[in-house]
């Protein structure tokens, strides 16, 4: 039997950077995948979506050449070669993860990994023990009773990125990240996309103003949104499907050839041997603590599995605190509160810490600053003045209590507020702290400047 100091339960972006982790640190390490080396995140989320969405994002620039005193003489697209593109840079990370694991001498083990008690994985009848094993296996896409998915008329994420054919018509049901992605994307090269939310808001987890700016941005590009509303029953029986739409104003039927499920994720721990081992579950996560041990020794768990934000870059950081508290050194445990959170359509939406209901919500009396893209020298020069920088304020220490962005490029932007957060910074700081000009990022300081009344381009 093969033996390691640390064997990793899957190799997504938090199991194959908490393995790179316990390598640097001299430990023994073993990668357990059934599939492909990268997870989720980088064959079939993060990465490849990304690629769609560039490749929606020239489109759409190739679409309003005129706008930029350009002349295309006419935009097309082959919806072949997109999907293509997407599964080569997909492939492409995949083989990068491969050439880090030979790099850091981290054994890669093939097929399904099952627990066993006293430390030990068996993988398709071969035993390896550890003194540490931590469970990384992620999730996958969520089925709602009432919308099953067939993987032709009913599709989930996966389905999306690898279509033969484009649809004339797409139901996304879900406005979270993947949902807004894919509706994006599709509209962007044709599809007539309608979006269906059972909250009253798209986008529900950002701040109530960046979802009403990205609906309005939404109908403006032609796709339908409808807020408030259930997909209550599915018909696939005819050549395309039928969804039953129950809405405040009463049922509407829907015709489409294909429908999107995105309503969240379900989490990969059946069949993984937590029963066998006795792991403490709640629901479909596993109970850990601040340093990602479950209830049972020498066994962990981090990333979708476990009760934190299912975001790629929260899994590696629980990754690399879990195996840097193995080896011992002084670790603090995650901050859930300075999270960031990014949707890659267009606009981009990003945001981190409290919205301002939620800041007023928890008794804060707050200072409130917003400044719109459409004040921007850069976003106009861009062409890209849709969305605005909202930022919020505690009125009496000078807090950051939360950021959200909506607009081109945002997500490359939300880190200033994240570090901001992290090192206790307060408005007044940020206002002294020289933005560059002419660029989006000025936007966080005119945010700033607005919340104190400071404001120069309002």
């Amino acid at each position: 039997m093969s033996k390691y100091d640390v064997i990793v339960l899957g190799s997504g972006p938090g199991g194959y950077v908490t393995a790179i982790r316990a390598s640097q640190l001299g430990l023994k390490t073993a990668v357990v995948e059934k599939e492909n080396l990268g997870g989720v995140c980088l064959n079939w989320g993060c990465i490849p979506t990304k690629a769609l969405i560039k490749s929606a994002q020239v489109f759409d620039y190739l679409k309003h050449a005129e706008d930029y005193g350009l002349k295309v003489k006419e935009a097309s697209h082959d919806f072949d070669a997109v999907i293509q593109r997407s599964r080569n840079v997909a492939d492409g990370m995949s083989k990068g993860v491969q050439f880090l694991m030979k790099k850091n001498k981290i054994d890669v083990i093939n097929g399904f990994g099952k627990l066993k008690p006293g430390k030990k994985v068996d993988v398709d009848g071969t035993e390896y023990s550890a003194d540490h094993i931590v469970i990384a296996t992620g999730a996958r896409s969520r089925e709602l009773p009432s919308l099953p998915q067939d993987g032709k008329k009913v599709i989930g994420y996966r389905e999306a990125m690898t279509l033969k054919d484009q649809p004339k018509k797409m139901i996304v049901v879900g406005s979270g990240a993947i949902g807004v992605e894919f509706a994006y994307v599709y509209n962007s090269m044709g599809t007539e996309v309608t979006v269906v939310e059972y909250l009253p808001n798209i986008v529900p987890v950002e701040d109530v103003d960046v979802s009403k700016q990205l609906e309005k941005s939404f109908k403006k590009a032609g796709i339908k949104v409808m807020t408030s509303s259930e997909v209550t029953k599915v018909d696939t029986s005819g050549k395309g499907v039928k969804a039953t739409v129950k809405t405040a104003k009463g049922e509407e039927v829907l015709e489409a050839d294909i429908i999107l499920s995105a309503v969240g994720i379900k989490t990969n721990i059946e069949n993984i041997g937590l029963e066998d081992v006795g792991i403490a579950v709640d629901r479909d996560k596993i109970l850990v603590n601040d340093y990602y041990q479950t209830n049972i020794p020498g066994y962990y768990a981090i990333g979708d599995v476990t009760p934190g934000q299912a975001l790629a870059h929260v899994a590696s950081a629980e990754g690399i605190l879990c195996v840097e508290k193995i080896a011992g050194m002084h670790v603090e445990a995650l901050d859930y509160g300075n999270i960031p959170g990014c949707t890659y359509c267009s606009p981009e939406i990003a945001s981190v810490g409290l919205t301002e209901q939620q800041a007023k919500d928890q008794g804060y009396d707050i200072k409130v600053g917003k400044f719109p893209f459409s004040a921007s020298g850069k976003a106009s020069a861009s062409g890209a003045k849709d969305g605005f920088v909202k930022v919020i304020f505690d009125a009496k220490y000078g807090e950051w209590l939360g950021c959200h962005m909506i607009g081109a490029g945002v997500t490359d932007m939300i880190a200033e507020a994240v570090l901001g957060r992290k090192l206790e910074t307060t408005g007044h700081e940020v206002l002294k702290a020289v933005h560059p000009h002419p660029t989006m990022s000025e936007a966080v300081m005119e945010a700033v400047a607005a919340a104190y009344d400071e404001v120069i381009h309002l």
